[in-house]
């Protein structure tokens, strides 16, 4: 185990959407990761590292190699669907860290898939993987820093992995599959190079972070890596209290985020605004509908509005918006944000009558 002291998330100076993308992400791993995009010395990777010492332990399978959760047998690596058939049943638990994988830029393809011993099989007849990558990463987080040196295949791999939540390694008719459900997050210099297009929309959240010029707020800064560096183990503690109090926040809106309701009136609200800001696809408007129900769940409530909405799509849409004299509107990320900002201070009416207030989740168990 690793005794290195992480400065505290909650410790960290502004940058509020950085912070945000990334609680988000961890509510509901499903959103499909961040891209942070930024200038050296701006916190990117001391966020990451920070929001993955703060996660909740969680409960996996015993002696698994992939982190397994025994409360969702469906998404159980090929090892453990074989161990219940050969009658464990219960499945023995334990509780682990959750994991952070620092994702070399040299990594190569076999390294974050694994692999399998084709020669071990065929002379044995024993299926053998050797888990990369993807396996350590599981139920965790993945952070990779200057993703856009990364080689492009790498990424397209992990963006998979991270949509579809399963890593499946096949090889000579023997195939072996794991979850592989993670925190994906990507921070880059983009003086160094830009992420294809193509690639770039498939980061569900980017963020754009450039160094606060707010003189009290770079004070802060000073102060507070100061007295980290001074004494590391008494500057946690102080921030310690905060510290807990979001974990659990995170850990009681995991449990949440399903139950968020959404009416049709929302799902127009979303369409409405991508269709008008001309984004391609529609990974857009699921990735908003998604993080605005984190969003809810985050602030423990059981519906969500047009300010999740909003908040959702400051995150989702600025790197798929397009401007130029060959798009049929003059829309850029100004415009953006002025739509956005309308929306958040939209009454939530219907019918002409102020809608009731979205239920909180005590609200919520109480009418049940």
């Amino acid at each position: 185990m690793n005794d290195r002291v992480i400065f505290p998330f909650t410790a960290v100076v502004g940058q509020e959407r950085m912070l945000r993308s990334l609680i988000l992400n961890a509510v509901d791993p499903r959103i499909g990761g961040v891209l942070i995009r930024g200038e050296r010395g701006t916190a990117k990777s001391t966020a990451a590292r920070a929001l993955a010492a703060l996660l909740p332990p969680m409960r996996v399978v015993s002696d698994c190699r992939f982190g397994c959760d025994p409360a969702k047998p469906t998404s159980w690596c090929t090892e453990c669907r074989e161990r219940f058939v050969a009658g464990e049943d219960p499945m023995p638990t334990e509780i682990r860290e959750t994991p952070f994988i620092n994702l070399p830029v040299s990594a190569t393809e076999d390294r974050v898939v694994g692999t399998l011993d084709i020669e071990r099989a065929i002379q044995k007849g024993e299926r053998h993987f050797e888990p990369g990558v993807l396996a350590a990463a599981n139920r965790g987080l993945l952070y990779i820093d200057e993703v856009n040196l990364l080689d492009d295949h790498v990424v397209d791999i992990l963006l998979d992995s991270a949509a579809m939540g399963v890593n499946i390694v096949e090889r000579e008719g023997i195939s072996f599959s794991h979850p592989a459900r993670f925190i994906l997050v990507g921070t880059m210099n983009p003086e160094e190079g830009d992420l294809r297009p193509q690639l770039l929309d498939r980061f569900a959240f980017s963020v754009e972070i450039r160094g606060i010029l707010d003189k009290a707020q770079r004070v802060d800064i000073m102060r507070r890596n100061i007295a980290f560096e001074t004494d590391p183990d008494a500057f946690r503690q102080v921030w310690l209290p905060k510290e807990l109090e979001l974990s659990q926040q995170i850990e009681i809106a995991r449990e949440l985020v399903d139950e968020v309701r959404f009416t049709q009136r929302d799902l127009l609200i979303i369409a409405d605004l991508t269709s008008e800001m001309e984004v391609d696809g529609h990974r857009s408007d699921l990735v908003i509908l998604k993080a605005a129900r984190a969003q809810a769940a985050f602030e423990g409530r059981m519906r969500i509005t047009p300010r999740d909405i909003a908040m959702a799509a400051e995150l989702a849409l600025p790197h798929r918006v397009k401007a130029g004299p060959f798009r049929k509107s003059a829309f850029g990320v100004q415009a953006l944000e002025a739509k956005l900002a309308d929306l958040k201070m939209q009454t939530t009416i219907v019918g002409g009558e102020e809608e009731e207030k979205p239920d909180t989740a005590e609200e919520s168990k109480k009418k049940n």
